[in-house]
């Protein structure tokens, strides 16, 4: 199929007009035009997805992190960008990004990952200005108490995730629960006012975690990457579903270089 055919796909789901205002999403690199046979699905364009699309002789990278986030003054081997775009043009790559319109939609990244840790009935914490059914974080208004120590053991189990960082008393009850994929200190201070406990969300920092705890928060990181690798692989379903009731055939590989550049000991 043409490139443009399945980025309509795309953004009949997931509409650009939902992105954060600070964000890049849509066509990084390529030609709207070209023909579309086989797809790579990854969270970051780097250099080892790139090998890999090679060696895969895949026509697009479906990425949810944007490769270009500012307009670049070059385009040259010098930078670590350039090197990628230049890689990208050279072996006739596509690269395509569905970012915080993923994240936003219904049904997208937010509502996926409170579905997977096994939540329900959640409310949207910053609605889109667009559309009040879309927008960034989720609150969880729980039936009963779970001791934050439950709720840890739960999130290592179904997210595989070995080593969790975490503030708060394991024997804190919890009740109001914000989640947000990605990084969400951003919400930290709204996720607070809505009455929230317990926030779960990934790449927190020092400064930000030891406030909130003085105000009795409790915290779990999950790590950027764990909260959106899984979680993107299971909301792009969606859009597999969508190219085969159209009767297209793609291919579509789940990165296997697509890791958490984070070591744990």
């Amino acid at each position: 199929m043409k490139l443009n055919s399945l980025i309509k796909i795309i953004e009949a789901i997931a509409p650009i007009s939902l992105k954060e205002d600070f964000d890049n999403v849509g066509l990084m690199v390529g030609d709207r035009e070209s023909k579309i046979n086989k797809v790579l699905l990854a969270l970051d364009c780097t250099l080892d997805v790139i090998e890999e699309a090679k060696n895969l002789e895949v026509d697009l990278i479906l990425t949810h992190h944007p490769l270009i986030f500012r307009k670049p003054s070059s385009i040259t081997t010098d930078t670590l960008l350039g090197k990628k775009i230049i890689e990208l043009i050279k072996n006739n790559i596509n690269l395509y990004s569905a970012h915080t319109n993923w994240d936003s939609v219904k049904d997208g990244l937010n509502d996926t990952l409170v579905k997977i840790l096994g939540f329900e009935n959640s409310k949207i914490i910053s609605k889109n200005n667009l559309d009040n059914n879309c927008g960034i974080g989720r609150i969880v208004d729980l039936d009963s108490t779970i001791k934050l120590e439950n709720i840890l053991n739960n999130i290592r189990k179904t997210l595989k995730i070995e080593h969790l960082r975490y503030v708060g008393e394991l024997d804190k009850n919890i009740k109001k629960i914000a989640i947000v994929n990605g990084s969400g200190q951003d919400f930290f201070e709204v996720s607070k006012k809505l009455g929230a406990d317990l926030i779960i969300t990934g790449d927190t920092t020092y400064h930000y975690v030891s406030d909130y705890k003085e105000m009795g928060l409790s915290i779990i990181d999950i790590g950027h990457f764990n909260s959106e690798w899984t979680v993107l692989q299971k909301v792009n379903e969606k859009v597999i579903e969508e190219i085969n009731n159209k009767g297209e055939n793609l291919t579509i590989f789940i990165s296997k270089n697509s890791k958490d550049p984070y070591n744990f000991i």
